[in-house]
């Protein structure tokens, strides 16, 4: 097995939740890098990127199903040191992702028309939006690839790879975007077609250090051999583990997709507003997810070591850490947000938009805080029925229902429909909150601990 990194009750939140920070704030300045050039290039373009970028993380999510699955069968095998049944997972999760993602991304390039049409995507919005998808949706493929090799990389201890890898593609796409937008190859006209070909090299590479370094490292071995004979009841338990997982997940973006459709019966400006803020919004969650996301891992290794009430208090020590750091990087962020928004655009009437909705986003920030750190280790733990059920009741009916009361009804607009998701994401924390504290996802555990079994004994009757 190479290289092992052994995850514990005293593992350092920091020494897995830093590099996973540093990763995800590069992901996010990727994508504030391409709004702002392509703000400064054409703001129709940003919209057009902001609405198929919204309907391919739909399907990213839709790969979330193997990719979270994963997450939690090698932290929860791994905590256990049960390492027989490794090799056969690494290469079943990632051969599953690109035939399914490859199925996806085909589909979507062929459904890009009615998909932009059903979001009442601008006609001045359209060509920039159907051009982005036929590139960076028909290689989509890589990024379900590249998200399982990530989980893998991360549930045996090496966070920091996707740091680096991050810190790769944001070079990439920096410098390509200014190749095509403004620098020798502005001649070629190919405008969001030049910031679509960065994203796709971008995560060709991505993949193929995530592969290296899977290898270098010694964590295992992917081959065609171990499939045989096909682990078919292992591919059905993970299924069963991640689809709930996904649901919720797939659900949020539909979720997000329709106050979308909210936001752009609005006009364009009101689109571009929301796109602008939520580039700052990011920055303020990010703590708070990357804190999540270590603890996730964390917990999945202690609740597999049968260690289930250390799991409990260090889910209650992230979130006494995270809540009030994430509360004042969104008041910040408030703050600033006339000065920041200018760097994204001089239009008086979107900064004004944006400016109520970073207010109100101050208390979205504090529900998201509380789901996603308990969400999170819910799923580790093995209780991943629950959060899809709760998230099925509260986004739809009272995100969405609020959402367009508030926005649509009561004419408050963008500000309106985020106070509609403040109110999911309020609730809905709470809730899950509550499941944590009363101590129902114990005994969910995905492995027994008194003798060798195959996943899915442990389902059968659950």
């Amino acid at each position: 097995m190479g290289q092992k990194r052994e995850i514990t009750e005293k593992t350092s939140l920091f020494y897995l939740a830093g590099p996973m920070f540093l990763e995800m704030f590069l992901n996010i300045l990727l994508n504030n890098v391409d709004t702002l050039m392509l703000s400064r290039f054409s703001e129709n373009a940003v919209g057009a990127v902001g609405n198929a970028n919204q309907v391919m993380n739909l399907l990213i999510l839709m790969f979330g199903i193997i990719s979270t699955a994963t997450a939690v069968v090698v932290a929860q095998y791994l905590g256990a040191k049960r390492y027989e049944k490794m090799n056969m997972i690494y290469t079943l999760v990632l051969i599953v992702n690109f035939v399914f993602g490859f199925v996806l991304s085909m589909l979507l390039v062929a459904a890009k028309g009615p998909c932009m049409q059903l979001l009442r995507v601008s006609d001045e919005m359209m060509p920039d939006a159907l051009a982005y998808i036929n590139l960076v949706g028909g290689f989509l493929f890589l990024q379900a690839c590249y998200n399982v090799m990530n989980q893998i990389l991360r549930c045996n201890g090496h966070t920091k790879v996707g740091m680096y890898i991050s810190l790769v593609i944001n070079l990439i796409n920096i410098v390509g975007n200014y190749l095509f937008l403004y620098g020798p190859l502005k001649f070629l006209n190919f405008g969001v077609k030049g910031v679509a070909l960065s994203t796709v090299t971008a995560r060709i590479i991505a993949l193929a250090i995530a592969l290296l370094v899977f290898y270098r490292f010694g964590i295992g071995k992917i081959s065609l051999k171990l499939l045989r004979p096909f682990p078919g009841k292992l591919l059905v338990q993970m299924i069963r583990i991640g689809l709930p997982s996904a649901g919720e997940s797939m659900s949020y973006n539909l979720y997000q997709l329709v106050l979308l459709s909210f936001v752009n019966s609005m006009g364009n400006d009101a689109v571009n507003a929301r796109i602008y803020c939520n580039s700052l919004i990011s920055f303020a969650n990010v703590f708070s997810n990357s804190v999540a996301m270590a603890t996730q891992i964390v917990t999945g290794h202690l609740v597999g070591a049968d260690n289930e009430d250390g799991a409990y208090k260090r889910v209650m020590d992230s979130l006494k850490m995270s809540l009030p750091i994430t509360i004042g990087l969104a008041g910040i962020n408030w703050i600033l947000s006339p000065y920041t928004l200018r760097l994204f655009t001089d239009n008086e009437r979107i900064i004004q938009i944006a400016f109520w909705v970073m207010l109100v986003d101050i208390v979205l920030e504090v529900g998201r805080c509380l789901n996603m750190t308990f969400v999170c280790s819910l799923k580790a733990a093995g209780d991943y029925v629950f959060p899809l059920l709760v998230g099925l009741l509260t986004m739809w009916g009272l995100g969405a229902t609020a959402g367009y009361a508030f926005g649509i009804v009561a004419g408050i607009g963008v500000a309106g429909v985020f106070m509609g998701t403040a109110t999911d994401e309020c609730i809905r924390g709470l809730i899950v909150m509550h499941r944590w504290r009363s101590g129902k996802w114990r005994g969910k555990s995905i492995v027994e601990k008194s003798r060798p079994v195959e996943i899915g004994e442990n389902e059968k009757g659950r």
